[in-house]
């Protein structure tokens, strides 16, 4: 296993959170509309994959349909086609697939993905979403890394595509706002202990936790230091102190000089 650096374009080119999305536009998060409008401004694009009942990679950030479709339920528990059929409230898109989304960006600008298997509970994946990404994955050309906050996700993936940069999604884990995570893997998380274990070449870390040590440590030793999420100018400069890069949302990032 070996580390796959991060392409430079990944800290150089500002990263939209689960893409440009302005919900009084009608563009909402993680929809066609949405990555349209990044690669219109050249902006990357940060987005969440999950899988449909039939084990199909699609894009979508909540584990419920309610907060964001006029349906109920698990998102686990539709097809990928059925998914496909519903919109996206406030919108005229619906749930895309990744393998549509990847046609759509087609290597334009940096595309960041996020796989969100077992995210809530950390506990290790049967490792299909993962193999059904690296597959996806196997023939697109372009800046493309892949990130979980689970690091199961990762160790699967530095097995089924080893030549894919990959990451961790890293936070602070105060153990009360992340239950059920047991106390103690919150505590592993929260140093990262498992960058070296999954041969990583970055981490996005939550911006308000950044002065941790430990990112220190791993940015000293050539890691890449992403950070998520910004919402405003202000925080942007404070970020940018320690930070590499940005994902961002709420306003237009300025490009660096």
């Amino acid at each position: 296993m070996m580390r796959i650096p991060l392409p430079d374009s990944f800290r150089t080119i500002p990263i939209c959170h689960r893409g440009y999305h302005d919900r009084a536009r009608g563009i909402i998060e993680n929809t066609a509309s949405a990555f349209r409008a990044a690669i219109a401004a050249g902006y990357g694009i940060e987005l969440d994959v999950q899988r449909s009942a039939d084990d199909v990679p699609v894009v979508f950030h909540d584990d419920e349909l309610g907060p964001l479709t006029d349906q109920t339920g698990d998102l686990r528990g539709f097809s990928a086609a059925e998914l496909g059929r519903i919109r996206l409230r406030g919108s005229t898109d619906t749930i895309p697939t990744l393998q549509e989304v990847l046609a759509l960006v087609a290597g334009q600008v940096p595309l960041l993905i996020e796989i969100k298997e077992n995210w809530n509970t950390m506990e290790n994946t049967d490792g299909k979403l993962e193999k059904a990404v690296a597959s996806l994955l196997a023939d697109y050309l372009g800046p493309v890394a892949v990130m979980a906050f689970n690091p199961h996700c990762i160790a699967h993936m530095a097995r089924v595509a080893p030549g894919v940069p990959r990451g961790l999604t890293t936070e602070a884990y105060d153990p009360a706002l992340n239950a059920p995570i047991p106390p103690e893997v919150c505590d592993r998380l929260r140093e990262i202990r498992d960058y070296d274990r999954t041969q990583s070449s970055f981490i996005s870390h939550q911006a308000s936790d950044l002065a941790r040590p430990r990112v220190a440590e791993l940015k000293a030793q050539g890691a890449s230091i992403l950070c998520w999420t910004i919402r405003s100018p202000k925080a942007e400069l404070e970020a940018r102190q320690i930070a590499q890069n940005i994902t961002f949302e709420s306003y237009p990032a300025p490009f660096p000089a």
